[in-house]
């Protein structure tokens, strides 16, 4: 019965219930044996299993829950720094420490041009964007270039923050000329179902990836540790009649994508 009604009433445990919690699973038993901070590990642990603290959720930070365990600071900062070599918590730069976003790996086609809105789609899960930035300006050079414009053509620069189910998984800048989507096109769905409605279907495209590190805000938003691995993926996408229709550079959580492509035996071997 103890462990339904813990369930029941801790889904949205909040201190001071971690704290009770903790107490009662024997962190202060003078028969077991083993140093303190591996018990208070072990009894953080079994809150993560047990479903009990869920992924995301903050932990008190390393003095108070010191102070409302009545223990050594140290003891906190060892069990936490156990845990996170584990992989049960995270360190989010200037946020604090949290029990890991337990993230399925996906497999993305190399092959295949979808957006991120219909690739979710296909999986079942819920695609969403956050804007992190909108603005209508002219090109850079390289923008133009790239694009294909003159340096005079307004574009569309939208930053994105790309989430799947809530958890966030890429963070998307595109550069759109504005003559493709018009002034108040893009935004929280799908650029590419925009830019269709409106008459501008990408439907080829090239990609570059390139295996990096993200710095302390990319990472910060995609709630993982700064200095984690990621994809930057450049893309370059062109309507039917050959125009480049959008330039776009998107940084993927490094421990949430596969991307795989078919190979085949050339006709010379």
């Amino acid at each position: 019965m103890r462990l339904v009604l813990n369930r029941f009433y801790y889904w949205n445990m909040d201190r001071t219930s971690l704290i009770a919690e903790l107490n009662s699973r024997g962190l202060r038993d003078e028969a077991l044996t083993g140093p303190l901070y591996k018990r208070l590990a072990q009894a953080l642990t079994g809150l993560v299993q047990e479903g009990l603290l869920k992924p995301g959720t903050a932990l008190p930070g390393e003095r108070d829950m010191a102070e409302a365990l009545k223990v050594g600071r140290v003891t906190v900062r060892t069990a936490y720094r156990d845990l996170m070599n584990a992989g049960t918590l995270e360190s989010r730069h200037g946020s604090g420490t949290f029990v890991s976003s337990k993230v399925e790996r996906m497999e993305q086609s190399l092959w295949r041009l979808s957006s991120f809105s219909a690739d979710m789609r296909l999986r079942g899960r819920a695609p969403a964007a956050r804007i992190l930035s909108r603005t209508v300006n002219t090109p850079s050079p390289e923008e133009a270039f790239l694009l294909g414009l003159g340096l005079d053509e307004p574009v569309l620069r939208l930053d994105r923050l790309r989430l799947a189910d809530g958890l966030p998984l890429a963070i998307e800048r595109a550069v759109v000329p504005i003559k493709f989507l018009g002034e108040n096109g893009g935004g929280e769905g799908s650029l590419y179902e925009a830019l269709a409605a409106n008459g501008h279907r990408p439907v080829r495209a090239l990609q570059r990836l390139t295996a990096v590190t993200l710095d302390p805000s990319s990472a910060a938003a995609l709630h993982v540790n700064a200095g984690a691995p990621a994809l930057l993926i450049e893309r370059v996408s062109r309507l039917e009649d050959q125009r480049v229709v959008e330039y776009t550079r998107s940084h993927y959580r490094g421990d949430a994508y596969d991307f795989v492509a078919e190979l085949r035996i050339g006709d010379d071997l």
